[in-house]
């Protein structure tokens, strides 16, 4: 693989066409992007240019129409979904506009959750997933429930839960869209500390190039292609 070999994730001449009706619509036309160890890097585009449909490919929640995506060396493609949800849980940690925390259950249950899937001992998990949101400033709010917390500690809530596993690579589409100015930069600050902390790379896809600005590169999706973003 080259420059890729000790990729996190690797994406080659990734195509994504939708039917709509009679005719195809291609959102990615030949996408390639690789992602470094500790890397942060910021995908930004106008709307509708495909972003979010680039993540979730590049997370396996999608599937390209042609080309591939190479995680921790291995290919998506040759994976049964099965397979796919066991790399995605090991290695890829998600962070969406919305939270998508569990109604039923708490902060701390929501956070330890994937630690239980990998079946990790359920006290374990809840003593690790504490410390996480402890970590977070959630430290007393361990047995709320999304709907008794703010977005703000929801948002945070989410962002403990993506780091969890100390996956490699963490996808973010937009992830402080939704919040304030003021709780939009401490949940990225916070991404960008735990990023560091614990060398995990970061894409992000948003539309504020003032967050964008604070990665490392900024890539643009225009006609269905990644090139570098020169702007300011």
């Amino acid at each position: 693989m080259s420059e890729a070999t000790n990729a996190v994730l690797e994406c080659r001449a990734v195509v994504r066409r939708f039917r709509e009706g009679n005719s195809t619509l291609e959102v990615l036309s030949g996408v390639d992007l690789v992602v470094k160890p500790a890397e942060r890097l910021a995908i930004i585009g106008a709307s509708g240019s495909g972003k979010t449909t680039l993540l979730q490919i590049m997370g396996g929640l999608d599937e390209p129409s042609e080309g591939d995506v190479f995680v921790n060396g291995q290919t998506m493609a040759k994976l049964d979904e099965s397979s796919r949800g066991a790399l995605r849980n090991q290695y890829i940690g998600f962070v969406y506009q919305f939270h998508h925390l569990l109604a039923e259950f708490s902060a701390v249950e929501n956070v330890a959750m994937p630690l239980m899937i990998r079946r990790v001992r359920k006290d374990d998990a809840l003593s690790q997933a504490a410390a996480l949101l402890d970590r977070v400033g959630l430290g007393e709010r361990l047995d709320h429930k999304p709907g008794e917390l703010s977005g703000g500690e929801r948002q945070r809530a989410a962002v403990a839960r993506a780091l969890i596993t100390r996956p490699k690579l963490v996808l973010a589409d937009e992830p402080t869209g939704n919040l304030d100015a003021g709780n939009g930069e401490h949940v990225l600050r916070l991404m960008l500390e735990l990023n560091e902390e614990l060398q995990t790379s970061l894409v992000l896809v948003t539309h504020d190039h003032s967050i964008a600005r604070q990665m490392d590169r900024v890539l643009i999706l225009e006609n269905g292609r990644l090139r570098e973003f020169a702007g300011n």
